[in-house]
Formats: structure tokens, C-alpha cells, sequence
């Protein structure tokens, strides 16, 4: 079995967690089996009386943990539960929200705003506080109770390389000092230039060692507020400055109570698409042979060393779903929750509805090119040389499309498109015109008769109109008990009013009203009335990844206040 860098990782975290508390003369016991059958056999083993362990907020920990608290409390084993992979207790955010979780990301700051302060992290454990602790030892203690290696999981290591991503708490606090070094960013949001360069592996990355607990996102948090404060003089940081920390906690409210959330079958907020089931052109995605190497090469380093960039992502599921491919993000998913290590269920989930356009987002009108788009990144190609080899002999004018290059440049090359190195699979601008329409059709159709969260207008062929402005929509049946007057739809023209609307969080906000064009008489009863938040009518949208995705053509270094606070 071959093994994928996540699974490395998280045993190099175990064996450094293990070293720290050698230090404290203490052990990291790993224990073999189902947490429900060896829990209630290590209650009465080693006599427990007391079992503390961290909240999980996902649907699935919740459900393994409350079963685990049965066993617990049957055994006479008082429980302790904390929050702390998270920064905020997710259901107060939700009660919050009238019960709900919110569904945008403007509103998920409304309410963050209004939350507690958090609280500090605690201090770290030092062998006086752990003085009092003896932990018993057995001669066997590795065999029984050590790290596993990934020979015992059954991987095979043959020819392993070095790892790119070094697990465990310390490399993730040594990263965290490097990333905190950079006090110009911090106080000015200043964003570093996206070029080649951006798309490997920085030493000063995060997101892994949050997913794995190696590094607290409070303990992150308030190093960025103490150290924003010391440069600005005590002025209180604004929320923008946590980015990817915020869009993590935005995810994980919206993931809590949905198991459904990583499906669209049963997704409450995930529109039902009509993707296709091409078994052979997942493979060749996944396994960087789609013939365009610029998705070749994400894909190749996502499996080799367990990350990319985050436009890197933006780029390979744009050609999986929407783009080119139409294959339901659902599959995507799952190859990134095989092989990047900052796949949390819930960021990873939801990341791929909001670039499938599936949830969250509906700019659907923009794809990535999967030439232009990494020729403007990196126009010398030293990217696509560095992970796919076949390639290096081709000039900059056609690495990014070799089989526009002449046979003689592809011979000097010494790789022959359709022989050494695959054509591309299909026409990118056919099946991206092809697909726009199919997601143009598919909105109008639900924006008519649902009460989705989707935007009504959608553009027409040449002409993008309103729709081409980033809007927080939510739709709504037209009746009069849900706090919008009820209007009939029937023999209206799409146009715009100003009203305003409390149906949006509990907040009186000035919203735009859209009203589709008339339905068929048979139309459900209750017209569909689409409430835009006209706040949001402007066009430096920044995606969760902190970048511009809905204008791709726009300069990336642009929107610096909501600068991603991790993966850079």
C-alpha cells in the first residue's frame, strides 16, 4: 500500500508530542483499536476516574464522542470536555443567528463581532506543574503503547523521499515565529506578489498544523493580535487580519450540524446538480494526465508533497467541476482528503461547493483557463519543469501548450505530444461555453421555483450585467408570515427595489429585491423573491482563500485586507 503524506505527517506529530513529554517525565500511550471497544477495558485497566478530551465540532465526532461519554458515565468516569480546535463555541455563534448557521461570510463576521472575547491560551506545561504526575512505565511500553511506523500500517516506504512538510508542535512553532517575523505584513496587510515562487511549499505554511493540532489557532490568534498591537500602537486589530483563521471557523459553523455536508445528495445548502460520471476522466485529474500542464503539475505535487497553493486549488477543481470536466465536486473532495494535509472535513467540503458554485457562490460565469492562468502565474514554466520532467526541454512560448509547439520543437524537446506526454482531453473554451450554459440553466430553473440560496439574475450570452457583481443572496418563498411582503411574481420583469428586509439573520438591513421573470402557471404556490445584501454589489470579492476568484484577470495582489493569514 502506498502511503500519502498525511499519514506521515500525522505519525511525525504523535513521535514529536511523544518527545515533549519525555521531557516531563511522561509517555504518549497510542492505543490500538475502535475507541468503544477499548475505552470501557482502559477504564477498569487502569482504574480512571477522570477522562478530558477536546470538542469535536464535526457531525461525525460528535456523534463518536457522545457515544463515548455513555460508556463513561456507565463506568463512573467523570468527563471533561474543552474547545479549543476552534475558536469559538460554534453553537453560539449559531444561537446567535436565530438557530441557524450563516451562510455567508459577511454575516458570519457580523456575528463573531458580537462574540465574547476569546480566551488566552493557556500557559505551556512545565515539569513543575507536571511535578506531581507520575506516570507508570512498562519495559514494553514502545511495543505496546509507542507510535506505530507506517511499515507496521501496512504502507510501503521503499525509495521514500524526504518529507516537504515536517510533522509535530515544534516545526509548527518554529514556523509560527518565521510567519510572526514579518511585521510589515501584519501592520499594513501587505500581500506578497503571486509568482512562481508562491506555488511551492512556504516555510512558513500553517494550515497543516492546524488541521493536526500541532500549532492553537487561539495561540495563533492572539500572537497576531499582541504583535498588530505592538507595531500599530495598541489599536485594536480588525477582524480581516485573522483570514484564513476566520474562513476555517466560517466553514466548521456551517459543517456542525449538517452530516450531509460533504454530499450533495441530502445537502440542505448544496444545490442538486446533474454531474456527470466519467469514471476515466477522474482518474486522469487525479493522476495529473489530463494533457494541460498546468493541471498536471498541481496534481503532481499535490500528490507528491501533500499541498498547493491555494489558486493552485482554485484552478484543479474549476477544471474537475464547472470548467471543464463536470464531474461533481464530491470526487474532488475525496482526492484531496487522500492527499493534502490541511484537508479539515469541513474547510475541505465546504471550499469545494463554494468553487463548484454548488454552495456559497454562484459567479459561475468565470472559469480558469488552464493555459492563461499559469502562464500569467509563471510565464518562464519553471513550475511545470520542476513536476512534470517530460517537459523541460520545451520553451517558455510553449510549455504551458505543448501540442501547439511545431514537431521539430516537440522532437528537440524529446517529447512528442500523444506519444511521450498525453493531448489534452477535451477543448477547454468548448466545454467551458458548454458548461456556463448548463449552470446558467440550471440557476434560472431554481432561482423560478426554490427557495434556494441563489441569485435570480443570471447573465445573458455577451452581456454580464448585474449578475457580475459579487452579491450575498438568499432566496425566499414570497409570503407575508416570513417578513417580507408577499408579492406575486406572475407577469413581472426582472428589476431591482430597495427595501428593507429582517429575514437576513435577524438584522434590518437595506437589501436589493429581485423578482424573476413569470413562471409557468404551474409554478408552486408562493412566489420566489431573491434578497440581495446590496452592501456586497462591488467588485473586489475576495474568495475563502483570500484571493480573487471571481475576476481572475483582475491583479492578484490586490485585495490585501483580506489577506490569508495561513497558506501564503
Amino acid at each position: 500500500m502506498n502511503f500519502t503524506s498525511s499519514r506521515r505527517f500525522l505519525l511525525q506529530s504523535l513521535e514529536d508530542l511523544d518527545s515533549s513529554l519525555r521531557k516531563l517525565n511522561s509517555r504518549l500511550f497510542v492505543i490500538r483499536g475502535q475507541p468503544a471497544d477499548v475505552f470501557p477495558q482502559l477504564f477498569k485497566e487502569w482504574n480512571i476516574n477522570r477522562l478530558t478530551f477536546e470538542y469535536d465540532s464535526e457531525p461525525f465526532g460528535k456523534e463518536r464522542d457522545s457515544a463515548i461519554k455513555k460508556l463513561a458515565s456507565k463506568a463512573g468516569v467523570e468527563v471533561c470536555v474543552q474547545i479549543s480546535h476552534t475558536l469559538y463555541d460554534l453553537d453560539k455563534i449559531i444561537k446567535l443567528n436565530d438557530g441557524q448557521p450563516p451562510l455567508t461570510y459577511k454575516r458570519f463576521q457580523a456575528l463573531v463581532s458580537r462574540m465574547d472575547p476569546l480566551e488566552k491560551p493557556m500557559d505551556t506545561l512545565s515539569p513543575k506543574v507536571m511535578g506531581a504526575c507520575r506516570t507508570p512505565l512498562w519495559d514494553d511500553h514502545d511495543e505496546r503503547y509507542g507510535v506505530p511506523t507506517l511499515e507496521e500500517l501496512g504502507f510501503d516506504t521503499e525509495g521514500l523521499s524526504s518529507a516537504v512538510w515536517q510533522g509535530g508542535e515544534m516545526e509548527a512553532l518554529t514556523r509560527l515565529d518565521r510567519h510572526l517575523e514579518r511585521k510589515a505584513w501584519v501592520a499594513n496587510f501587505e500581500r506578497p506578489r503571486m509568482n512562481a515562487n508562491s506555488l511551492l511549499a512556504s516555510p512558513t505554511g500553517l494550515s497543516p498544523y492546524l488541521r493536526f493540532g500541532c500549532l492553537s489557532c487561539r495561540l495563533f490568534y492572539y500572537k497576531l493580535t499582541e504583535l498588530y498591537k505592538k507595531v500599530k500602537k495598541n489599536s485594536s486589530p480588525p477582524l480581516s487580519l485573522y483570514g484564513q483563521l476566520l474562513w476555517r471557523e466560517f466553514f466548521y459553523t456551517a459543517a456542525t450540524n449538517n452530516p450531509k455536508f460533504d454530499r450533495m445528495v441530502g445537502n440542505p445548502i448544496c444545490v442538486q446538480m446533474p454531474w456527470d460520471r466519467n469514471p476515466e476522466a477522474l482518474a486522469k485529474w487525479a493522476e495529473g494526465r489530463t494533457g494541460y500542464p498546468w493541471i498536471d503539475a498541481i496534481m503532481t505535487q499535490l500528490k507528491q508533497e501533500g499541498w498547493i497553493h491555494h489558486l493552485a486549488r482554485h484552478a484543479v477543481a474549476c477544471f474537475l467541476t464547472r470548467g471543464d470536466l463536470w464531474i461533481s465536486w464530491e470526487e474532488g473532495m475525496k482526492v484531496f482528503d487522500e492527499f493534502l494535509l490541511d484537508a479539515d472535513w469541513s474547510v475541505n467540503a465546504g471550499s469545494w461547493m463554494w468553487l463548484s458554485c454548488s454552495s456559497f457562490f454562484q459567479q459561475f460565469f468565470h472559469c480558469y483557463c488552464p493555459v492563461g492562468f499559469g502562464r500569467r502565474t509563471d510565464p518562464n514554466g519553471d513550475y511545470i519543469r520542476r513536476y512534470i520532467p517530460l517537459l523541460r526541454g520545451f520553451p517558455a512560448k510553449y510549455i504551458y501548450d505543448p501540442w501547439n509547439a511545431p514537431e521539430a520543437v516537440q522532437k528537440a524537446a524529446r517529447c512528442v505530444v500523444g506519444v511521450d506526454y498525453p493531448k489534452p482531453m477535451l477543448n477547454h473554451a468548448e466545454a467551458s461555453r458548454l458548461n456556463i450554459e448548463r449552470m446558467k440553466q440550471i440557476y434560472q430553473h431554481l432561482s423560478r421555483y426554490r427557495g434556494l440560496c441563489l441569485l435570480a439574475s443570471v447573465p445573458s450570452t455577451g452581456n454580464v450585467g448585474f449578475s457580475s457583481y459579487n452579491t450575498a443572496a438568499c432566496t425566499f418563498r414570497g409570503n407575508a408570515n416570513r417578513g417580507i411582503a408577499a408579492k406575486e411574481a406572475g407577469g413581472l420583469t426582472r428589476r431591482q427595489e430597495t427595501k428593507s428586509v429582517s429575514n437576513m439573520g435577524g438584522q434590518q438591513q437595506e437589501a436589493a429585491v429581485l423578482f424573476s421573470p413569470s413562471p409557468p402557471a404551474s409554478k408552486p404556490q408562493g412566489s420566489v423573491i431573491t434578497v440581495v445584501d446590496v452592501s456586497t454589489l462591488k467588485r473586489d470579492w475576495t474568495s475563502p482563500f483570500g484571493e480573487d476568484t471571481a475576476f481572475p484577470h483582475n491583479k492578484i495582489t490586490k485585495h490585501a485586507s483580506d489577506r490569508s493569514a495561513v497558506d501564503n
